[in-house]
């Protein structure tokens, strides 16, 4: 199964998840309602006889039973929308309820650097924005999660336990397994099912605080405790129920998780290993902050220690033997005895096993300026890396200069670095552009620009792009007021010239994807309804932009379109006509695609590769387009195309 198909799959879950809710919440906006009329004398059996019946007692009374049902569903509907908003500024909300202290971009504490290393490598082998990475201190067991509303505003947390316990290749399946929450579009099912349960829960809280606080002398006052009871009563029924539906839920996406995590990084002994430890440690995955519960679906491991009916993972056995299927589940004993001797060390660990790994000044392999590549081979690339994608990752990564590395963690040298990468190599026109980022962003900047000028210009084009990525959390974190006018800056640099190159509008795409959208990621999420012949015109439009860029000879050009097209919209006949204002035309066709459902985008991705691929090659500025124009799509890709 590949992204499109998990996707597909993902949103018929979805859709199965709000038919089970609305029908539990109807059930319980039924049940209250009818109970409060009848604790507070409104329904007896003596006024359902004289109404005729029941039939009778709702045709007299629907008005006051609607009435009461509209409140009961107000209250939970109200307080589910309360909390998904206040979720709604991105993952990191969620790791900072928890306790979570997020990881400094330029932190020197070996095990951080560790962390924030394994986050970034896989951040570049599947082609995603590089999430907020936090620790929960306070956390002994082993466990993490991913929060958030979309890839872009994407939050990633581990606990100390995970830090301390776990190997480098441990650490790598563990955060490789929240990364896939992240691609399987997890995140904002797991953002909703927290506003639903706790919506449901708040009438229980709420019949609860009555009860503290009401006083049974009066009939009246012992209807109002009878109600408040009631309330409690059911809301908790309510809760039990939605707590299996999320667990079932979580079970299965567990599963795909793990299956996933491995394809990630290519082995099963990472991920098998962290598991045996979770069942080996005293401290097992349990959490202690008292709002566990709320994100036990969201965890690595079983957080919370439910029973089998509620549990939200699959048993440890299970998920160890699905990776090892020769595991003996006796061992289990064995580490128990061990670990309890002997607690693991995971930095240790890595010094025996030579993981310590590395960053700045390897030697990136040699990489040609074209590649020949399969349109099939990239759709399964799609938010899904395997073969060598973790490798190539890992050589990227470790090819970037260390100055350049330490810009992009940098708070201050962020905006820096990625001015740097815009400055164009004409003398003239640079020397333009730098006295535009000294009126505009400062002379402290412009020293930071003038002092990576030299890296810059070294870098090899396929670091480019991912080095950029690397320093948008920076970015990020910016107050909106900077922000904008480092935006409004690039916008300048670009179009000093009148003119706009491939990189400079990848790059400046990409700062409004991974940046200025998640600040908002709920305002930008989409809608993954529209039909590719309803788009017809934004697939002309974006073919033709692409064939031009990637064909001198107009002939060539028009044979790519005509390729491309055909496989996305057989029988339907679009002209190759490049737009005269190709950026404009590009933002149109972006903005309108990224609408489609996922199996059309599926098909619309092998035919921008059939396009791009149309004389055998593809170039490092045609997979750069075609990786910019991937992530407007929220179909991530990885910087390293598959032959």
């Amino acid at each position: 199964m590949n992204f499109f198909e998990r996707q597909e799959v993902a949103r018929r879950g979805s859709r199965r998840l709000v038919i089970l809710f609305t029908l539990a919440v109807a059930c319980i906006i039924v049940a209250v309602s009818a109970s409060l009329l009848l604790a507070l004398g409104v329904a007896s059996p003596t006024t359902i006889a004289e109404s005729g019946g029941l039939m009778g007692f709702a045709r007299s009374h629907g008005g006051v039973f609607a009435g009461v049902a509209v409140v009961t569903g107000a209250v939970i509907g109200l307080a589910s929308l309360v909390r998904i908003a206040g979720l709604r500024a991105g993952g990191g909300v969620v790791a900072r309820e928890l306790g979570g202290v997020a990881v400094a971009q330029d932190t020197v504490d070996p095990a951080l650097r560790r962390l924030r290393n394994v986050v970034e490598e896989i951040a570049i082998a599947s082609g995603v924005p590089v999430p907020e990475i936090f620790v929960l201190e306070r956390e002994a067991g082993i466990n993490a999660f991913a929060a958030g509303y979309s890839a872009n505003d994407a939050a990633i947390a581990v606990t100390r336990g995970a830090l301390d316990r776990l190997n480098r290749a441990e650490l790598q399946g563990v955060i490789a397994h929240e990364f896939s929450h992240v691609l399987n579009g997890d995140m904002r099912l797991n953002i909703r099912l927290m506003g639903v349960l706790f919506g449901i829960l708040v009438l229980a809280v709420a019949g609860r605080k009555v009860l503290q606080h009401s006083r049974g002398n009066s009939r009246d006052g012992a209807g109002i405790m009878v109600a408040a009871l009631a309330l409690l009563v059911l809301g908790y029924i309510g809760l039990f129920f939605g707590r299996l539906i999320k667990a079932g839920v979580s079970r299965q996406r567990e599963y795909l998780a793990d299956a996933s995590a491995v394809q990630f990084t290519r082995q099963t002994e990472g991920l098998a290993g962290a598991l045996k430890k979770i069942a080996g440690v005293s401290e097992g995955s349990k959490l202690a902050a008292a709002d566990t519960e709320e994100v036990s679906h969201m965890l690595f491991g079983d957080g919370v220690g439910y029973s089998a009916l509620m549990a939200t993972h699959p048993p440890l056995l299970a998920r160890i033997q699905a990776l090892e299927p020769t595991f003996d589940g006796k061992a289990l004993a064995a580490l128990k005895t061990h670990y309890r001797k002997t607690p693991p060390n995971g930095l240790a660990e890595d010094r025996v096993l030579g993981l310590d790994g590395g960053e700045g000044g390897a030697v990136l392999p040699r990489v040609g300026d074209e590649v020949g590549v399969s349109p099939a081979a990239v759709v399964r690339q799609v938010a899904a890396p395997a073969s060598d994608d973790y490798r190539h990752a890992g050589e990227l990564h470790g090819a970037m200069p260390a100055l350049l590395m330490a810009a992009a963690r940098s708070h201050d040298g962020s905006m820096a670095l990625v001015l740097a990468l815009l400055l164009d190599a004409d003398a003239g026109l640079r020397s333009r552009q730098l006295d535009l980022v000294g009126d505009s962003m400062g002379a402290e900047t412009l020293t930071r620009v003038h002092a990576m000028l030299s890296a810059a210009d070294a870098l090899h084009p396929a670091l480019r792009l991912p080095l950029a990525a690397l320093a948008f959390p920076a970015l990020r974190r910016r107050p909106r007021p900077q922000l904008k006018v480092f935006i409004d800056c690039s916008d300048a640099l670009i179009h000093l010239d009148g003119r706009i190159g491939l990189f400079e509008y990848c790059l400046a795409r990409m700062l409004r994807r991974q940046v200025i959208e998640a600040l908002d990621p709920s305002r930008y999420a989409p809608t993954g309804r529209r039909k590719l012949a309803a788009c017809a015109q934004a697939v002309g439009d974006l073919f033709s932009v692409l064939a031009r860029h990637g064909h001198a000879d107009p002939l060539q050009a028009a044979q790519a379109h005509a390729s491309g097209v055909s496989r996305v919209l057989p029988g339907i006949a679009l002209r190759y006509r490049p737009p005269a204002d190709w950026v404009a035309a590009m933002d149109g066709a972006l903005s309108a695609l990224d609408g489609l459902e996922p199996m059309g985008k599926e098909l619309l991705v092998e035919g921008l590769v059939l396009t791009c691929s149309h004389d055998g090659r593809i170039n490092v500025a045609e997979a750069e387009l075609l990786r910019t124009i991937c992530a407007c799509l929220h179909c991530p890709l990885p910087p390293v195309l598959d032959r």
